[in-house]
């Protein structure tokens, strides 16, 4: 059965809407049925790295003359960081009209209340009660005694924490028995622990060493995507050069690439049943809708203020320069792209959707080979219109939290770095919340704000992913036209 046929894609919305579904209402069993979906995943990732290496390389001997490749690889950057730099200038304005962080309650602070500790456990005297109960994303300090511990267990008098730890120099504690004062903050999110100094010297340094590995099949191992790129430039040209000696090699990896595509034919057939799995397990793994709602509901004007914007760029700016600059209709192009939509959503990964990526481009929307081998794989590395809009809004929103003022130049240097670091992010799950470290040091915002957004950021990761997946698409009609033009 065809990729483009409409009983697979009928079929995958139906796996979405049962999944989530399922998910949500039986999230104990859902989180059982993660194993399919991991398959799912597994088999996408497993073609990953043999497309990119096989379709660049026989792209890049497509071109005939390698002096071509400068003009597709500079129309494809200015591209790319056009597009970013849009999507961060969108989301700026947009949170800046509906300032989401102002309001929103980080935590609380009793700086009179008494308290008795026992071991890990605090208690309130007086009977006090707190206004609400705090999960492992906040730490209890001790005012008083200048220490603190990462809530365990909690109830409305009573705290558990994992250890209690000396707030100057980060030793295990025994704190006294009795004290007064308390103050409930947001604690560093253990996914981005060890990434406090980043910055984007630091990340465009590490991308631009990363281009060469020490070794090849150990790149392809770590799925480090852009050192393969590289390689497979520099080896397509130079195939090109070799006459009669290198048409041997191109037949190979041109008869590779149709290979390929015909098993992500066949996996794609089972992508019902994968994404279905991905989003049941998902959503099962945050507490079904009981779990994930009221959390929702809680960050419901950060959370729209995403996915407006998301919306905006990919319903009308990609559009836009899909029919002005492509010369595309965006109904015919985007219905086609459906099926790479659909997984991107449920995968949450550019890098695993590539595959069906480039299979749709190609195959459903008649983009050659030598521009979609190119542009997608390039694209699905570098290119995160989605990831750098929501850095700029999750930025300016933990801003607004903390009740820091950033003025225009501040909001300048998150535009700056938003879209660099945006670059930097690796396709795969949840990346921009390491990148959202760089952005928050860019302009001295506290990191622990990002604990704030990590229950619903799994929902906006794969909305973003959608937009960056589509941002690609429209990225290769974009070059194409440009090429034929100046043909």
């Amino acid at each position: 059965m065809k990729l483009s046929g409409n009983a697979i894609l009928i079929a995958i919305f139906i796996g979405i809407i049962i999944g989530a579904l399922f998910g949500g209402a039986l999230p104990q069993y859902a989180v059982q049925i993660k194993f399919i979906g991991d398959m799912f995943l597994r088999a996408l990732m497993m073609m990953v790295i043999p497309l990119i290496v096989a379709s660049m390389i026989v792209g890049i001997s497509n071109l005939g003359d390698v002096r071509h490749l400068g003009a597709i690889g500079r129309r494809t950057i200015i591209y790319y960081l056009a597009t970013t730099g849009l999507s961060v200038l969108l989301g700026i304005v947009l949170v800046n009209i509906t300032r989401p962080g102002v309001g929103v309650e980080r935590g609380e602070t009793l700086p009179q209340q008494r308290y008795t500790t026992s071991g890990q456990t605090l208690i309130l005297e007086d009977d006090a009660r707190f206004r609400r109960t705090y999960d492992e994303r906040y730490k209890i300090e001790l005012t008083d005694q200048n220490i603190y511990g990462v809530v365990d267990a909690m109830t409305t008098t009573k705290v558990t924490v994992t250890e209690w730890l000396d707030a100057k120099f980060q030793q295990p504690t025994v704190p006294n028995a009795t004290g007064v004062g308390i103050k409930i903050d947001l604690v560093v999110a253990a996914r981005v622990k060890g990434k406090e100094a980043r910055s984007v010297f630091n990340a465009i340094i590490d991308m631009l060493v990363g281009l060469i590995p020490k070794n090849l099949f150990s790149a392809m191992v770590e799925m480090q995507v852009l050192p393969l790129i590289v390689f497979s430039l520099i080896f397509g040209g130079v195939l090109t050069t070799l006459g009669d000696k290198g048409k041997p090699v191109i037949v190979f990896f041109d008869g590779l690439n149709d290979a390929i595509m015909k098993i992500i034919h066949l996996i794609m057939v089972c992508a019902p049943v994968g994404i279905f799995a991905l989003v049941a397990a998902r959503l099962g793994q945050a507490g079904g809708f009981i779990g994930f709602w009221p959390e929702l509901v809680k960050l419901a004007k950060y959370a729209m203020t995403v996915i407006v914007g998301l919306l905006i760029h990919g319903f009308i700016t990609l559009p836009l320069i899909l029919r002005f600059v492509g010369k595309r209709n965006f109904f015919n192009y985007s219905s086609n792209m459906l099926p790479a939509l659909t997984t991107a959503f449920s995968t949450a990964s550019s890098s695993a959707t590539l595959p069906v990526t480039i299979e749709c481009t190609e195959e459903n929307n008649k983009i050659s080979n030598r521009t979609a081998s190119f542009v997608l794989p390039l694209g699905a590395t570098i290119n995160m219109d989605g990831t750098a809009l929501y850095e700029a809004v999750a930025a300016i929103f933990i801003a607004q939290t903390y009740g820091i003022s950033l003025g225009p130049v501040q909001q300048a240097v998150i535009f700056l770095t938003a879209t660099l670091a945006a670059i930097g992010a690796a396709g795969i799950p949840e990346a921009g919340l390491v990148t959202m470290v760089i952005v928050l040091n860019a302009v001295g915002l506290p990191i622990e704000g990002i604990s704030l957004i990590l229950v619903i950021d799994w929902f906006l990761d794969r909305c973003r992913t959608t937009v960056n997946v589509w941002g690609d698409a429209v990225g290769a009609a974009v070059v194409e036209q440009l090429e034929a033009s100046e043909s």
